[in-house]
């Protein structure tokens, strides 16, 4: 337990220090003054060229008045170091202005206690800040602990993530942003033979750790399900029954999903899709006409068993099709329609990915506004082969 006594008055050093010792505390440092202090605490703008930063004080009795800086504002500079903030400083005043003490407990002092010094006062004050510490300690240790479990895992669950596919008919690239460390969006792809390829966006309903669990959890059968299922229907209606498994006794919240689910079939030029209450998927033909992938069934999760309706669409040389989460859509203020158009304005000029210029339209941050939901944008480029151009 090492403790920093700050006085400008030794006889008021040494009366603490007898007190501390016979407390058995006997890891005691002293400073004359406010600039000493920093000094030894290696504060900003204080440390000596060299001098490790001091954050391993546990404790700061720091007297009120004392020349050149008093302790009031001596408070509020160590409260401006990150790695000193955290230690309690106990402030010893002969003052009994109410209205100074109030000022010394707004610059972050966390209790004072006053001269003449009373050995119960002091050391009962100093066994509140003491066990006040090591609770804040705990409680930052676990939180630390808990962010880099939350950061590990964030990494796992990108690593499910599919990686882009560039082939000669068939192209799909992403860029996925999480509004937290971990998150509930989830895109793959698969090569399904014969040119034949299927694409899944998921959004979980709602954030945070629950979401993201669930999420993995859907990772983890959708290759077997999409693999062995291929066609859009029989593959939703797999998933549904899948996520339907994790029956959880006393659910407050019924957890589901939206999902859009595509084949994109090169060889017979042919897309068939479901839509699984997810926002339309906008298809940019070469001619120029955009349609949207909107006929819509229930969001998997919902209910044991779902109706659905498949989709079928046939295109002709080359264009690009845009899925999203509903994370972009928030980025326009206004209706549903405004929302569309917005997307449409920056993703129609051209059938190529280009992921900067998708980046800075929906994903740069600029400071305007906290994420308050993940963004994931999938772009499918259909491409006119070598021997039919």
């Amino acid at each position: 337990m090492r403790i920093l006594i700050v006085d400008d008055n030794p006889t008021n050093v040494i009366i603490i220090r007898e007190i501390l010792k016979k407390e058995n505390y006997r890891d005691i440092d002293k400073a004359s003054s406010a600039r000493e202090m920093f000094e030894i605490l290696g504060a900003d703008g204080y440390a000596k060229e060299g001098q490790p930063k001091a954050s391993d004080f546990d404790l700061i009795l720091l007297d009120m008045m004392m020349p050149e800086m008093d302790g009031i504002e001596a408070c509020q500079v160590i409260q401006k170091n990150e790695h000193l903030k955290d230690i309690p400083i106990i402030m010893v005043t002969a003052v009994g202005d109410s209205k100074k003490l109030a000022e010394a407990l707004d610059a972050g002092a966390v209790d004072y206690v006053t001269k003449p010094i009373n050995k119960v006062e002091l050391m009962a004050r100093i066994r509140l800040a003491l066990r006040l510490k090591h609770e804040k300690d705990w409680h930052k240790e676990r939180d630390q602990r808990i962010q880099e479990e939350l950061r590990l895992a964030a990494l796992v669950q990108n690593a499910v993530l599919s990686p882009a596919i560039e082939d000669e008919l068939f192209e799909v690239h992403a860029i996925y942003q999480p509004s937290a460390e971990l998150a509930g969006d989830l895109y793959a792809w698969y090569s399904l033979g014969n040119g034949r390829y299927g694409v899944i966006l998921l959004d979980m309903m709602g954030h945070g750790i629950s979401s993201s669990l669930f999420t993995m959890f859907i990772a983890s059968v959708l290759k077997d399900t999409v693999t062995t299922y291929v066609e859009p229907e029989k593959v939703i209606q797999e998933l549904n029954r899948r996520f339907n498994q994790l029956h959880i006794e006393n659910q407050l919240v019924q957890y589901y999903f939206t999902a859009i689910y595509l084949v994109v079939d090169t060889s017979m030029k042919r897309i068939d899709y479901v839509n699984a209450g997810h926002p339309p998927a906008l298809f940019f033909q070469q001619n120029g006409d955009m349609l949207l992938l909107d006929q819509a069934c229930c969001p998997v999760g919902l209910f044991d068993k779902m109706d659905i309706d498949p989709q079928t669409l046939s295109y002709e040389g080359e264009g690009h099709i845009a899925l999203y989460t509903d994370g972009l859509l928030e980025l326009v203020q206004g209706d549903h329609d405004e929302q569309i158009d917005f997307l449409v304005s920056h993703l129609k000029h051209s059938h190529e990915w280009n992921e900067e210029k998708m980046y800075q339209a929906f994903f740069e941050d600029h400071g305007t506004q906290e994420r308050e939901d993940d963004k994931c944008l999938v772009w499918i480029s259909l491409k006119e082969g070598a021997n039919e151009e």
